[in-house]
């Protein structure tokens, strides 16, 4: 799957992988939820139903970790550019977990009672795929699960992994903003209203969101991650495109943040004598994903009944997004969703001894290499263990 990655929405060779592993393995299987999505039911008598959920979709990057089983596919993509293709976010390792563990409970049924769920989830990186299977008709084809269960390989010694009950990963919002001025020579401003100018001073007051109107004890982070303008040195442009990435904690911080966003990209088109308005875009929205208290210590329980606690961390909530949380908040049933560490344990303690974790390739870059194992191990393992802490012949 490394080698043969998918952008989103487009994963048709990796959910057939998928859907032929599990038709393998005894399962019901039904493909093309939502276009490439992919669900597997097995039945093991009187139960709960489980949830598992993985994602399949990777990125337009071109990967450069130098393994021997890159990456180096382009494809061309929706507005017609060809881009390099790379699972720099680690879903691959996502499938092959879920591969794993969905293989292991048909063959020790007697282990267990219930009906094991597990979905192949197309489209997270765009935040289009839980949304367009929920709208295919998930809750309506397949059983309501007790619990959705699901995980992500992150920057963390391989071999632990890490979650806690409440916030989990934030909520996050991108944005287009296109603002108008008027074009000129380059010779001649005093004929013109700059839109670079008003771009610039637009970037250089939205830094000032998070350290002048976000409280100490909240968390937002607001990002300008395009700023295009303009096709040559001596020509002002008549317009200029930002595009903003925000994510938040908490619905009223994300909601003053987007206020703020709209407020000063009208007034510093204002202050430059726009002759419009600029327009603000929604391009995509992830929900903030909330961990259930009970389930969330259900899991730890078992994770430290498993792994031995040393191997089980507490951590805080991630500012990364995911639209995880969409199956359970349209099924109104409790989630959780936890980290699996992916980086070789002792790179890890050396970078950390010496402050540099912040320098270890992490997740979307194109040197970011999950080590195998126990990465590997520990994914399929943690699903399991999860899934039997609520299948198990004796859940608490």
């Amino acid at each position: 799957m490394h080698a043969h990655p998918e952008l989103s929405m487009h994963e048709t060779r990796t959910a057939g992988l998928a859907a032929d592993r599990l038709r393998g393995a005894g399962y019901e299987v039904t493909t093309g939820v939502g276009k490439t999505g992919v669900v597997g039911l097995l039945h093991n008598g009187e139960g709960p139903t489980v949830m598992l959920r993985a994602d399949m979709d990777a990125l337009p990057i071109a990967e450069s970790t130098g393994l021997a089983y890159a990456s180096t596919v382009t494809v061309t993509d929706q507005q017609g550019n060809v881009v390099p293709v790379g699972h720099m976010c680690g879903h691959d390792m996502h499938v092959a977990w879920l591969v794993g563990a969905a293989k292991l409970p048909s063959t020790a049924r007697e282990a267990w009672k219930g009906t094991l769920m597990v979905v192949f989830q197309l489209g997270e990186e765009t935040a289009e795929g839980a949304r367009a299977m929920v709208d295919d008709g998930l809750l309506q084809r397949f059983p309501r699960p007790a619990v959705v269960l699901g995980q992500h390989v992150m920057v963390g010694p391989s071999g632990t992994v890490a979650g806690s009950a409440g916030p989990i990963t934030s909520a996050a919002d991108s944005l287009q903003v296109r603002v108008f001025g008027r074009g000129a020579h380059g010779s001649m401003p005093q004929a013109s209203i700059d839109p670079v100018v008003m771009a610039a001073a637009i970037v250089l007051r939205l830094q000032t969101i998070v350290s002048r109107e976000v409280a100490a004890t909240e968390a937002a982070v607001v990002t300008i991650g395009v700023l295009q303008a303009g096709t040559k040195e001596n020509v002002m442009p008549d317009e200029a495109i930002l595009k903003l990435n925000v994510r938040t904690f908490d619905a009223g911080v994300r909601k003053h943040v987007l206020a703020a966003i709209e407020r000063i990209v009208n007034a510093e088109a204002a202050a430059s004598g726009a002759p419009r308005k600029p327009e603000i875009t929604p391009l995509d929205r992830y929900p903030l994903n909330v961990n259930d208290e009970a389930a969330s210590a259900r899991i730890a329980g078992a994770f430290r009944d498993h792994f031995s606690p040393r191997r089980v961390i507490h951590t805080g909530p991630a500012p990364a997004s995911e639209d995880f949380g969409c199956f359970a908040t349209a099924w109104k049933v409790p989630s959780v969703f936890w980290f699996v560490g992916g980086t070789d344990p002792k790179l890890y303690a050396t970078a950390k001894k010496e402050g540099k974790v912040n320098e270890l390739p992490v997740n979307h870059s194109p040197k970011f290499a999950p080590v195998l194992h126990p990465t590997l191990e520990t994914g399929v393992e943690a699903l399991v263990v999860g899934a039997l802490a609520w299948l198990g012949p004796s859940p608490a």
